[in-house]
């Protein structure tokens, strides 16, 4: 992997629209949605806090996230955002995991 970005919005329905917006930008690979339950989920607008991870070249993967947070933004859903490169093995795996069910894509 190059490089990882990562946009943290609210509610589920946003990060697949996210998600969907990132992958039609760039050539990147969505590799998880992941969820959180924030610990004050009674004082925030939606309760579910979701993550979209995608990879790719560094260029595209920028590309991807300034598209992806343009449309959270829009929404008024957006969070926080962040593109990490040059990861250790150990690093990329936990890229990887979901916590929306079993890690689907077989990473040891």
């Amino acid at each position: 992997m190059n490089a990882l970005g990562m946009i943290e919005v609210y509610g589920f329905t946003t990060a697949i629209v996210v998600a969907d917006k990132v992958a039609k930008t760039a050539d990147v690979k969505i590799v998880a949605i992941d969820k959180n339950k924030p610990a004050n989920a009674d004082k925030v607008r939606v309760p579910l806090v979701m993550i979209v991870k995608f990879e790719g070249e560094a260029d595209a993967v920028k590309a991807a996230l300034e598209a992806g947070v343009a449309e959270a933004k829009r929404r008024d859903l957006f969070i926080t955002s962040k593109v990490n490169a040059g990861f250790s093995p150990e690093a990329e795996w936990f890229a990887h995991l979901s916590a929306l069910g079993r890690d689907k894509l077989h990473h040891p």
